[in-house]
Parts: C-alpha cells; sequence; structure tokens
C-alpha cells in the first residue's frame, strides 16, 4: 500500500463523527478513500450528514504520528511472521467478514499474514475464570479439533481463550494456521500482558488480528465489539463455561444471527460457570460432550473420523480406578458431603484429597469446595 493510500484510510478510520456505516457508504460513493477527501462538502452531504461532512474536511489529529507509527510497524516483523494491514476494497480481505451487517474498515494482521483464511474453524470462548475443568475442556477440544484440521479462534483473553489458543498450538500441523487470536486492542501492544509470550507464538504458528487503530489501548467498550469478527471467521461457536452475564454470550448471539452453529459444554446445575451453557442450550444450542461431536456438525465426512484418537480425547476419560473420585463424581462438593458418602474421617479424606490434588486427578475450589478433573 503506498503512503498516500495508507494516510487516506487512516483518516477515514479516525475522522471523529464518522464510524463504519457512514464510511462504507462513502467508500460506495466515491471509491478509494483519497477519492473521499477530494469531495466538496457539499458533495459529501449527499451521503452523510452535515456534521460528519464538516468532520471530513479537517484533518483529525494525530493522523501523521498515526501514519509514522503505522509505517514503521508494517516494516517490522512479529516474532516470526510478518505484519500487514488489509483493506475493505483488498482482496485478500475475509469473504466471511463481509458478510456481517458491520465489516470493520481495516484488519491489523500479524503472524501467517500470507495463508489464506481458514475454511474449517471452530470459535472457542468462555469464561475468563473458568473452573479448573474448564480450562482442561478448553485445551482439550481445542487440541482435538485442531488435530482434525479446524483453526481455533478466540479473544487472547484470560481463561477459556487463553486455554483454547494453547491447545490449538500443541494440536495443529507444522504447516497450518492453528489459532486466530481477535484482540481488542492495537496490535502494537498485548493485553493482558501476561499473554506476551503466547501472542508471540500465536504469531510464530497462527494470526493475531485487531481492527483497531495501533495505540488503542484497552478500553472495556472494545471487548464486545470485536466479538462478531471471532463469530463471523468461524463455521461455529463452541462455549465452554460463561455466566449469564458475559461477553461469551454475546458472540454466541453473533454467531446464531450470522446462521453460525452454536455449541455448548454442559456443567453442574451447582456452578455459576455452567449457567450460560445452560441458557444456550435452551435457546436451541448444541449440546457436546466430545470434539466429535463438534467435528459431525461441522464436518460431515469426519464421521470416518470417530475411533481416531485425535477427536476423541475429550470424552476417553480414564475410569475412575480410585473410590473417592467416584464419590465426588464430575460435580463440586465439599469435605462434609465427602465425609456422608465414603464413611471415611474427614482426617483421612483431607490426606487422600491432597494426594488427588498434586496427582492432577481434582483442583480445590474456593469455599473449601472440591471438583474432579477429567485428565483424557
Amino acid at each position: 500500500m503506498q503512503s498516500d493510500e495508507l494516510a487516506a484510510w487512516l483518516r477515514l478510520a479516525l475522522t471523529p463523527e464518522v464510524g463504519n456505516m457512514a464510511a462504507r457508504r462513502l467508500l460506495a460513493a466515491f471509491g478509494l478513500p483519497q477519492a473521499i477527501f477530494v469531495q466538496s462538502a457539499l458533495a459529501l452531504q449527499q451521503v452523510v450528514s452535515v456534521a460528519q461532512a464538516a468532520a471530513l474536511k479537517t484533518e483529525p489529529a494525530g493522523l501523521a504520528a498515526q501514519l509514522g507509527s503505522t509505517t514503521t510497524w508494517l516494516a517490522q516483523r512479529a516474532s516470526a511472521g510478518s505484519r500487514r494491514l488489509v483493506t475493505l476494497g483488498d482482496p485478500d480481505y475475509p469473504q466471511a467478514l463481509l458478510n456481517i451487517e458491520d465489516p470493520p474498515l481495516m484488519l491489523y494482521l500479524a503472524g501467517n499474514t500470507r495463508a489464506p483464511w481458514p475454511l474449517s474453524a471452530i470459535a472457542i470462548v468462555g469464561s475468563r475464570n473458568p473452573s479448573p475443568q474448564g480450562l482442561l475442556n478448553a485445551r482439550q477440544f481445542a487440541l482435538s479439533l485442531a488435530q482434525a484440521g479446524l483453526t481455533v479462534v478466540s479473544g487472547l483473553a484470560l481463561g477459556v481463550d487463553a486455554a483454547a489458543h494453547e491447545g490449538a498450538l500443541e494440536g495443529a500441523g507444522a504447516h497450518m494456521l492453528a489459532t486466530i487470536a481477535v484482540v481488542g486492542t492495537g496490535l502494537d501492544q498485548v493485553y493482558p500482558r501476561r499473554h506476551l509470550d503466547l501472542a508471540g507464538r500465536i504469531a510464530a504458528n497462527g494470526l493475531l488480528v485487531s481492527e483497531y487503530v495501533l495505540g488503542t489501548p484497552p478500553l472495556a467498550a472494545n471487548f464486545p465489539r470485536r466479538n462478531r469478527i471471532i463469530s463471523a471467521l468461524s463455521q461455529g461457536t463452541l462455549v465452554v463455561e460463561a455466566a449469564l452475564q458475559s461477553g461469551s454470550l454475546i458472540t454466541a448471539r453473533l454467531a446464531a444471527e450470522q446462521g453460525k452453529e452454536v455449541f455448548a459444554i454442559p456443567g453442574s446445575i451447582h456452578s455459576t460457570h455452567s449457567r450460560g451453557c445452560h441458557a444456550l442450550l435452551k435457546q436451541g444450542a448444541k449440546l457436546v460432550e466430545s470434539a466429535q461431536d463438534v467435528l459431525d456438525e461441522l464436518q460431515p465426512q469426519a464421521q470416518a473420523r470417530r475411533a481416531s484418537p485425535a477427536t476423541d480425547a475429550v470424552d476417553e476419560l480414564p475410569a475412575a480406578d480410585d473410590p473417592l473420585l467416584e464419590a465426588l463424581g464430575f460435580d463440586v462438593a465439599t469435605l462434609d458431603a465427602l465425609v456422608a458418602r465414603t464413611g471415611m474421617s474427614a482426617a483421612e479424606l483431607q490426606a487422600r484429597l491432597l494426594d488427588l490434588e498434586l496427582a492432577g486427578r481434582l483442583a480445590r475450589l474456593p469455599g473449601g469446595l472440591y471438583q474432579r478433573i477429567g485428565t483424557g
């Protein structure tokens, strides 16, 4: 992209009062952004409001600085990958986003920027503060689905998102676009900061995507907005754990509105982490217990994979060879409840629970609760 063309796209994106919808009307009327800014105020008012036309006639503050930082950023490498800016008029703009109501004007890309947009992709989203079982489910589903050839799309957030990216990176083939992280900040920063290493590994084996100009901080309003991109880039959305009021349910709603499949993993009726998934199931989401359940919906030809260990990692859990695990089941339980179920003393139970916790077979939760963890 030439400097003058890049400057025009950035000016359009930075002009106050002009959002995506008005920008698309302008592009439809006048062509490329350079043509918009040579129009008279009267000509602009035939397409947008008087206030918007006036704003377009004034160069936004900070445009020169943004052009400089974007040019520098594009010239640098992203870990083992490259950087690119794809605009709404670019032939490499993802077709899936053209079909939604509010496609982004620009997409900043870092990583494997020359790979084609995946035809087979699954969004995996969920709580930022999941249960230990929820973390394990997210990682194992992502690993299994990546092994089956799907790209995993998520949002680089804490909890389920991070576990999904990790599982996809572990399970994907050598020449596959393992995972796409759609973020709510500019791509010149990583949020949360603790995911700096994860973002680097995604850039090396997948793709980081943002619609926000460089320097955009982690504003709360940007994260629900980016969810439409997560759902649109995917054939379906899998919700692992979610509260009733959560960004994950926004992604699921957007997926349904876009005509995509929505999947949910059921959980304990006593867990707040499961209430969002149960609400989705009541609304018609598909209940899934294994990666194969997802593949059966997204890839009818995947029936032949049923015997493959790559797609059975989640539902082939080891049998409970410990009486305490059998008593615990997969619901949360207190120490008193386990005393009543097993007949063991509290001291004996605490010792056994510690052994199982150290072995990775159960987790100790806040409030004196215990939860068994599947280790498939």
